[in-house]
């Protein structure tokens, strides 16, 4: 499509940072030497600098803008990236002083994520994202943007080229937005299924690089990539996870959160991101060696407010402990007796069946009805259940939920099941509202096993 033709970039790159006094436009070296890492670029020089606040023309000084110049010249450079969010005139601006591409913090992530997505809905989410920040660009100094239609029968009023990139950008997002309506639906049909299995979803969240994908496989013994770069995870992953005296779970590995993250990015992947605002508890996972951590955390619940996932119960859990060298497994509890941090090695596995007994435990506390009611008990009962021929509904929902040890036929053509299940999680299951008392005491007979 004509419109999304850009000026070619290439790998080779002068890399901008400034130290700007406000917090709001601070950004860490490190991390972004990360972004460029992860995003497959080779970073040629270094342009820093200092200024109190960014300038409006080119967010830098003109003698920065000169030094960004030189080293493009010097080293055949065919992209600038800057740290920092830049507006489309100052993108401009500094495009025509350095005579080359100019992309911002923004534009790196997104190039990033358009290079990992790799599902249906991840390419459309990112294609999305992509547009929305497309469409802030169409200032730029094109040539073709500057042409107006003509020829037979386009004659008259005319639509410039810009006004024609910016309605078809306009129709391609509503275009989006509608297939990504259809996916969100299918993605709240297959909740809404494990939803009645009695499945809790359990969602990892963190800072990106915090070991969140490593982890998850420990926990499931799955194989998603794992690497020591940015945004390695960009689309969500759910797998079954089974522990001790608890119904079935289901993990959901998620992209990674990063220091201001784009909100076209956040509100692009909103129906990814869903996972966990409504996961019954959230593992947040944190590199324990990061000198920034508290930042990282902060940064981390910022995102899950923004959306609305902030109510969800969590559990902190410090990764990369063997890393650190004096730091030996535990889990920390609050004033309740409650879980609240778990100090584990998703790389050697240690710590990790602490990790399992302190899920198991919050979601036991955690659990819930369909009504809010919690029904997650601390005691597990076993019963012996008569059921009749037409009770089959009822067994189906049983053996759902992983409660069934053991079944017999019954002489009168129904079963004999052995139940294993949480006494609330009994009370909340036991038909109500759609047999009376006697029509109850026909179709199940209970007894202690």
């Amino acid at each position: 499509m004509q419109f999304l033709e850009r000026p070619r970039g290439g790998e080779r790159a002068v890399l901008v940072h400034l130290d700007i006094q406000t917090a709001e436009t601070r950004e860490d070296f490190e991390e972004f030497y990360e972004l460029v890492r992860s995003a497959g670029v080779h970073p040629v020089a270094v342009v820093k600098g200092s200024r109190r606040s960014p300038d409006p023309k080119f967010f830098t000084g003109s003698g920065k803008v000169e030094e960004i110049r030189t080293q493009v010249e010097q080293h055949r450079a065919e992209v600038v990236l800057f740290n920092h969010s830049l507006t489309p005139a100052q993108e401009r601006n500094l495009e025509a002083q350095v005579k080359c591409r100019v992309l911002d913090r923004t534009g790196l992530i997104l190039d990033i994520f358009a290079q990992r997505a790799t599902t249906f809905e991840g390419k459309l989410q990112v294609e999305l994202a992509q547009l929305g920040h497309l469409s802030t660009r169409l200032v730029r100094g094109w040539t073709h943007l500057e042409r107006q239609k003509g020829g037979i029968g386009l004659r008259g009023p005319g639509e410039t080229q810009l006004e024609t990139d910016r309605r078809l950008i306009k129709h391609r997002i509503y275009q989006l937005n509608k297939r990504l309506d259809k996916v969100r639906q299918q993605r709240q049909e297959r909740r809404r299924a494990r939803d009645r299995t009695g499945s809790n979803t359990v969602s990892l969240v963190g800072y990106t690089n915090a070991g969140k994908s490593t982890l998850f496989n420990r926990l499931t013994g799955s194989e998603v990539f794992a690497a020591d770069q940015l945004f390695a995870t960009l689309d969500p992953t759910l797998r079954r996870i089974e522990l001790r005296d608890c119904s079935p779970v289901i993990l959901a590995d998620t992209v990674g959160f990063i220091r201001h993250l784009p909100h076209n990015l956040v509100a692009a992947f909103r129906s990814t991101l869903e996972e966990s605002r409504v996961a019954s508890l959230l593992l947040h996972v944190i590199d324990a060696r990061e000198h920034e951590r508290h930042e990282r955390i902060a940064q981390v619940n910022h995102v899950l407010h923004e959306i609305d996932a902030d109510r969800v119960p969590q559990i902190e859990v410090y990764n990369k402990i063997d890393l650190l060298g004096d730091h030996s497994p535990r889990i920390d509890r609050d004033a309740d007796g409650r879980a609240q941090r778990v100090w584990v090695s998703a790389a050697s596995g240690a710590g990790l069946d602490l990790l399992r007994e302190a899920i198991a435990e919050r979601l036991h506390e955690l659990s819930v009805n369909g009504d809010g009611v919690a029904v997650g008990g601390a005691t597990r009962i076993r019963r012996r259940l008569q059921l009749g021929a037409d009770a089959g509904k009822f067994r189906a929902q049983l053996y759902a939920r992983n409660v069934v040890v053991g079944e017999e036929p019954s002489e009168s053509g129904g079963w004999l099941l052995d139940v294993d299940i949480w006494e609330d999680e009994w009370a909340a299951l036991m038909p109500g509202d759609d047999y009376t008392i006697e029509e109850q005491i026909a179709l199940i007979a209970v007894s202690n096993a």
